[in-house]
């Protein structure tokens, strides 16, 4: 920080970093009236994508179509610059289709950079914010490499992977962000001084490669579905770009092996702990040494550019090394390489210091967002961001912060994971860490979220009264096929009798036959003379809510019986090395997290059921000494 510091503009809210936690957080505060300012290193990689050019994925897509329905901006981006959409998971049951779509890198970058430069209230700012002010445990503004002072309500920390980052490749480690860019090396400091615990991630990127120097006709062709989803409309685009796959195989795997010896990964010259379920190709060789081949994914980067992705190969091999390795893959013997796959460390901080709105406990008006809270991914980054921007505007209002919960969004699943049990290595939301999952599918997540968006602000009287209007029509077709009946007919057995079902010799509510398993919304309005004009969309919505619909309603009373369990909040202010009967170890866990709610107790490590029942008596106990 420069000795001589001038004092420069005044703002409700400053966002550091403008990836893509950045970018919902600074357009969430600004469409909610408040004065933002959006810092980034550089205005050349804002909304950048350095470790696959694609929006959503499983888990990842159910957070996409969650921040649409609060009012965020990631799916109409990835909707205008759709190269390809896939939905993935479709041989399973509803509640893990997920959608995954490819996305033009550079148009996508535009589309954000062109967004935020026309928002009003939101200034867009290039320098590096070198640390942060704490005044009586309340920030107070930013500093700047420039010598200049931001002064604000609240700070949203959304660094991505740029704090203190070290790119490493082989032998060869230096300090930058990612793609080479430059590393904020001063903010960390500032931020231990103030009292944030910082910890140390590592991630990776795969290599990029000349497209015309790939044997296409060698790999599987991966085109996108024949009707493409949207994350945001129901107007459909057509597919531009197909994917393709190919496969490691032994050679390339010998090679890898050895030259173990050189992957810093293995040297101990990396430090920071890296994502279990996004490993580097060295990693995957060792950790999976029975699998005879791995599988990689070769995606376009866009439609105006020959790069493109192996997504699968991310290492921090030596450059030649990376060479020779993917130089054995079917269909890339003659491939060129137009960047080198590196590992990059970051700093980050432990999320257990922040409260379910992202706020830092014990510094007013600070908040984290993405990987700074120790995530990974750009959907989970982006889903905080958007809380943590709509919560720094309602702070400054005055008004009831916004807490998802886990019954309700897959946000309110990674938020809660986030801050109530931390994690050791780069959090990855997955469908699997939902227990709700049937209850929070990617089709119904307006329904659950689209009135908090509005009652934020961030949802306008047009998307809303589309909704509304669909959601009628969702009604009315569920009430319908549950009210009318089908009678006996020759079509109708010969449709069961196709499924391997029995022939009936009466009528059945079409509800009722939809619910047989093999049944579809198609068979029942084959059996009608008047098909309805419905959505497609909106046919699939149908189908599942009759379908699972017993699922649902068990789904429904676990979520009721739980949310009894959030209802009784913990006092702020609780003494837990005082309460008799819980052990020391869960006292000292408590005592760190703070818990606001008994829900939220039971869902630490380590707290047992047993530490819960006391927590409950004393609970019960301090109410009734309350005045």
């Amino acid at each position: 920080m420069n000795h001589t510091v001038y004092k420069a503009e005044e703002f409700d809210i400053i966002v550091v970093g403008a990836g893509h936690a950045g970018i919902e957080a600074a357009l969430a505060a600004a469409r909610m009236g408040q004065s933002a300012a959006l810092f980034t290193l550089t205005l050349d990689l804002i909304g950048n994508m350095p470790c696959n050019p694609s929006i959503g994925g499983t888990g990842k897509g159910q957070l996409v179509f969650e921040i649409d329905a609060l009012g965020g901006e990631m799916g109409r981006a990835a909707d205008s610059v759709m190269l390809q959409s896939r939905m993935l998971n479709l041989s399973k049951g509803p509640a893990v289709h997920s959608l995954r779509m490819q996305a033009d890198r550079r148009k996508y970058q535009d589309y954000m950079k062109a967004l935020i430069e026309n928002t009003p209230n939101l200034s867009l700012i290039q320098a590096e914010v070198t640390g942060i002010a704490v005044a009586d445990n309340s920030v107070t503004g930013i500093y700047t490499a420039f010598g200049a002072f931001y002064s604000s309500k609240a700070v949203i920390i959304a660094t991505g992977t740029s704090l203190s980052g070290r790119i490493i490749v082989g032998e060869e480690a230096y300090a930058a962000g990612p793609d080479n860019t430059v590393a904020a090396t001063r903010l960390s400091d500032s931020l231990v001084n103030a009292g944030v615990k910082l910890t140390r991630f590592k991630t990776g990127t795969p290599p990029r490669i000349h497209g015309d120097s790939v044997d296409f006709h060698l790999l599987e062709e991966q085109p996108g579905d024949e009707d493409p989803t949207m994350f945001s409309t129901d107007t459909s685009r057509a597919n531009k770009m197909s994917c393709y796959i190919a496969y490691t195989n032994e050679e390339t795997h010998r090679v890898i092996r050895e030259n173990l010896h050189r992957s810093p990964l293995f040297s101990g010259d990396i430090k920071g702990t890296g994502p279990r379920y996004c490993p580097s190709i060295e990693d995957k060789i060792v950790r999976f040494a029975d699998k005879e081949r791995h599988q990689l994914f070769i995606e376009p980067m866009g439609e105006n550019t020959k790069e493109m992705y192996i997504q699968g190969f991310s290492s921090s091999l030596p450059e030649e090394v990376q060479k020779k390795a993917v130089r054995t893959i079917k269909g890339l013997e003659r491939v060129v390489f137009m960047r080198t796959a590196y590992a990059i460390e970051y700093d980050c901080c432990d999320p257990t210091q922040l409260l379910p709105t992202l706020e830092f406990k014990r510094i007013n008006g600070l908040y984290g967002a993405g990987q700074f809270n120790g995530s990974s991914g750009y959907e989970e980054a982006a889903a905080q961001g958007l809380v943590a921007g709509i919560n720094a505007s309602l702070k400054i209002k005055g008004k009831e912060p916004l807490i998802l919960l886990r019954s309700e969004s897959y946000i309110g699943t990674l938020i809660d994971d986030l801050v109530t049990k931390g994690t050791s290595e780069p959090y990855r939301i997955m469908t699997s860490r939902s227990e709700y999952r049937l209850l929070l599918r990617q089709d119904n997540a307006k329904v659950r979220l689209i009135e908090k968006g509005r009652e934020a602000g961030l949802v306008g009287e047009r998307a809303y009264n589309e909704y509304k209007a669909t959601q009628n029509i969702l009604e009315s077709e569920i009430k319908r096929l549950r009210s009318e009946t089908i009678p006996c007919t020759t079509e109708l057995n010969r449709l069961l009798s196709g499924y391997g079902y029995e022939e009936i010799n009466f009528g059945i509510r079409k509800a009722e036959l939809l619910k047989r398993p093999l049944i579809k919304i198609e068979d029942i309005y084959s059996l009608e003379e008047n098909t309805p004009d419905i959505p497609q969309s909106v046919k699939k919505r149908v189908e599942i809510e009759i379908k699972y619909e017993g699922y649902i309603k068990k789904q429904l009373a676990e979520v009721e019986r739980f949310r009894k369990l959030e209802e009784k909040r913990l006092p702020p202010d609780i003494d837990y090395k005082i309460i008799k009967g819980i052990r020391i170890e869960a006292a000292q866990k408590l005592d760190k997290i703070r818990p606001e709610s008994i829900g939220q107790a039971s869902r630490i490590s380590g707290i047992s059921p047993a530490d819960i029942s006391v927590l409950l008596i004393y609970l019960a106990q301090y109410k009734r000494r309350e005045p």
